[in-house]
C-alpha cells in the first residue's frame, strides 16, 4: 500500500514512536541536507519575461547597512531585513519602504529605514525625513495595513528590541504611535515576522508577531565558542540552534486605535516554541476565516488554524507543512504565496538553507498539503542559502511561476569553501504547466543572473505596465529594483479590493479568476516573501485569455461574481458596491 507524507503523519502521530521523533526534533539534533533533482534537459521554450536591475537609475542608490561585510560575529548582523511595496499617498503608485539594520560599532549615517516616493516616471525620490520614518537599529521585518481603517496605509516594523507600528497622517507623513496602541515592549524582543489580519472578522486588522531567539549581544557566544558555533569545520557565528527560542504573539485590535496581547487566550502560546521568521496569514482551508503560517529555522514550521471562536490550534505537522518530505526540521526562511498549479486553492513555497531543496506545498483546498518538491523539480536546486520568494506569473503566459533570492549568512566562509560564495544569483522556476517547472538564472536576465547576498524581496509593478517587477534588499548595498519587460502579447489582470464590512485593506480576502487555463486563486496578504509586503493589488497573468470571470470572497463572509472583465487594466472593486473608479491609476 502506497501512503502519502499527510497519511503517514496522520497514522503515526498518536505513536511512542512519533513522540520520540518530535523531541528529536525540537532538540534540532541534525541539519537537514537534500540531494538535489537531476536536472532534466532544457525545455528550449521561450520566456518572455526579462529582468533588468534599474536601481541605480530609479535613484535607489543608498545601502541597505546591515552587519559587518568581511564577517559576522553574532547571528543579529546574518539574518537581514525586508522591504515593501504600498501607495501610502493614494495616487495609484508603487512607492517603495526599505529597511535597513546598523553595526555593532556604532551607527553609520546611512544606517536608517527608508521611504520612496514613486515619480511616475521610473524614478523614486527619498522623501524618508520629512515622512518622520528615519529610525536607526536592527529592523527585520514589514507588514502594510490600513489598522485603523481611515483610507491610508499604515506601516509595523519588527526589530531587535522594540518594534515600531507607524500611523500614517494622509499628509505624506507618518507618526510613531507604538505605545499609544498598547505594542511597546517592557523587555527587548527579537521581533521578526508579522502579519496583519482580521482573525475574529470584526473588520478591524490584528497583528500576529513571531519572534526569532532569545538574544543578547552582553550574554551571546562568539565564532567557535560551541558545535553551534561552527560550520563544515570553519568558526561562524552562534544559532540558532543552541539559543532560547522566540515567543509568538498576537494582538486583537480593539476598534479604537489600541491593541491587547490575546497571546494565552487565542492559544498561540500553546505551541512549541520555534525559531519563527516570515508570517503569512490567509484562508488556507477556505472556511472564510483567516489562518496564520510561520515558516521556522531549525525548528517545525507552523499553521495555526482559525477555530472561528477566537482561538487557533496549531497544526504544521499534521497538515503537512513544518518538516521535509522525511520528516526532518529544515531551515525554514521565506514564503511564496499562490497557486501554481490552477486549481483554486492557495499553495505554499518555502525556503531554506544551502544543501538542502526549498520546499513545494500543493494544498487540496481543505488547508492539508503534499510536498511536491521533489515531483515538480524545483528541487534541482539546493546550491545556496535562500530568503525570499513569491509565486507569481513573471511572463504573463497563465501559469504562475517562482522567483526567489538568495545569500549566505557566513561570509567568511568561501574563503576556504569557495562553492559557499557570500553574494549569489537569484533564480527563477518557470511554471511549464501540469505541475513542473525548470529553473532559469542567465536565461531570465541580467538582474536575476547578478550575485548579491540578498535577504528580503517584494513583487509588484512599480511602473504600472502590466507586469510583475522585483525590489530586492541587499546587505551593505544599495537595493536591486529589477524591472520585467515581457515581450509578447500575453493578457493580464489586477485586481484591487476595498473593504467596507471587511477592513478596509481587504486583507485576508480570496480573489479567483476564471481563465482558459484554468482557476487561479491569490489572496490579499501582509507578508510575505522575507520579511517583506508585496503590491496589494493582485496580479494575473492570462496567457491568451481576453475576458475573465473574478470572485471575490471579502473576510467579512459576502461572496461576489463579476462576469466578463476584460483583460489587460486595473479593476478596483469595491465591497457590496462593486467596480469603482480606480484611484490615480494610469499606466506609464
Amino acid at each position: 500500500m502506497i501512503f502519502t507524507r499527510r497519511a503517514f503523519v496522520q497514522l503515526s502521530l498518536g505513536s511512542a514512536f512519533a513522540t520520540n521523533a518530535m523531541r528529536l526534533l525540537a532538540q534540532g539534533v541534525a541539519t537537514h541536507i537534500a540531494k538535489p533533482v537531476p536536472r532534466p534537459a532544457p525545455s528550449g521554450r521561450p520566456f518572455h519575461a526579462h529582468f533588468v536591475d534599474v536601481a541605480s537609475a530609479a535613484g535607489l542608490g543608498a545601502p541597505v547597512v546591515y552587519g559587518g561585510v568581511e564577517s559576522k560575529k553574532y547571528i543579529l548582523e546574518a539574518t537581514g531585513c525586508g522591504c515593501a511595496f504600498l501607495d501610502y499617498d493614494n495616487d495609484g503608485w508603487m512607492d517603495i519602504f526599505l529597511l535597513s539594520g546598523t553595526r555593532l560599532d556604532g551607527h553609520p549615517a546611512d544606517a536608517t529605514n527608508r521611504l520612496y516616493r514613486n515619480n511616475r516616471d521610473g524614478t523614486f525620490t527619498d522623501v524618508t525625513e520629512k515622512s518622520g520614518l528615519q529610525a536607526v537599529g536592527w529592523a527585520c521585518g514589514v507588514c502594510i495595513g490600513d489598522y485603523d481603517n481611515d483610507g491610508f496605509d499604515d506601516i509595523f516594523c519588527t526589530y531587535f528590541g522594540q518594534n515600531r507600528l507607524y500611523h500614517n497622517n494622509g499628509d505624506g507623513t507618518f507618526t510613531d504611535v507604538t505605545k499609544a496602541a498598547g505594542l511597546w515592549n517592557e523587555q527587548p524582543r527579537w521581533g521578526a515576522g508579522c502579519a496583519f489580519l482580521d482573525y475574529n472578522r470584526d473588520g478591524h486588522l490584528d497583528l500576529f508577531v513571531s519572534n526569532y531567539v532569545r538574544f543578547s549581544i552582553e550574554h551571546a557566544p562568539v565564532p567557535g565558542a560551541n558545535t553551534n558555533c561552527n560550520w563544515k569545520g570553519i568558526p561562524v557565528e552562534c544559532g540558532p540552534r543552541g539559543l532560547p527560542t522566540g515567543r509568538h504573539s498576537l494582538f486583537r485590535n480593539n476598534g479604537d486605535g489600541t491593541f491587547t496581547e490575546v497571546s494565552e487566550q487565542a492559544g498561540i502560546s500553546k505551541a512549541t516554541q520555534t525559531y519563527g521568521m516570515t508570517v503569512v496569514a490567509a484562508d488556507f482551508d477556505e472556511d472564510g476565516w483567516p489562518d496564520i503560517y510561520v515558516a521556522c529555522d531549525s525548528t517545525p514550521s507552523l499553521l495555526f488554524m482559525n477555530n472561528h471562536d477566537g482561538t487557533f490550534r496549531e497544526e504544521g505537522v499534521l497538515r503537512g507543512v513544518a518538516l521535509s518530505d522525511d520528516g526532518m526540521e529544515q531551515a525554514g526562511m521565506g514564503v511564496g504565496i499562490g497557486d501554481y498549479n490552477l486549481d483554486g486553492h492557495l499553495d505554499l513555497f518555502k525556503t531554506h538553507f544551502a544543501d538542502d531543496a526549498n520546499g513545494l506545498y500543493r494544498n487540496d483546498g481543505k488547508g492539508y498539503f503534499d510536498d511536491e518538491t521533489r515531483p515538480s523539480r524545483v528541487g534541482v536546486e539546493t546550491r545556496y542559502v535562500c530568503w525570499g520568494a513569491g509565486i507569481n506569473d513573471l511572463d504573463n503566459d497563465g501559469c504562475p511561476d517562482v522567483f526567489m533570492v538568495t545569500g549566505n549568512v557566513y561570509p567568511e566562509v568561501e574563503k576556504k569553501l569557495p562553492q559557499y560564495a557570500n553574494k549569489t544569483p537569484r533564480a527563477i522556476f518557470r511554471n511549464l504547466g501540469k505541475g513542473v517547472f525548470e529553473e532559469l538564472i542567465e536565461a531570465a536576465g541580467p538582474g536575476v543572473a547578478a550575485a548579491h547576498c540578498s535577504r528580503g524581496c517584494a513583487f509588484g509593478d512599480f511602473d504600472n505596465d502590466g507586469d510583475v517587477d522585483v525590489l530586492i534588499v541587499n546587505l551593505n548595498e544599495p537595493p536591486s529594483l529589477l524591472r520585467n519587460d515581457v515581450a509578447g502579447k500575453a493578457n493580464w489582470l489586477k485586481v484591487k479590493l476595498e473593504g467596507v464590512k471587511s477592513n478596509r485593506s481587504a486583507i485576508g480576502a480570496r480573489v479567483l479568476v476564471h481563465y482558459s487555463a484554468g482557476v487561479q486563486a491569490q489572496a490579499v496578504v501582509s507578508q510575505a516573501s522575507f520579511y517583506s509586503c508585496n503590491d496589494p493589488r493582485l496580479h494575473f497573468g492570462l496567457g491568451n485569455s481576453p475576458t475573465v470571470e473574478v470572485e471575490v470572497f471579502w473576510p467579512s463572509g459576502l461572496h461576489e461574481k463579476f462576469r466578463q472583465v476584460s483583460a489587460n487594466q486595473l479593476i478596483t472593486l469595491k465591497e457590496g458596491v462593486g467596480r469603482i473608479p480606480n484611484r490615480g491609476w494610469s499606466k506609464s
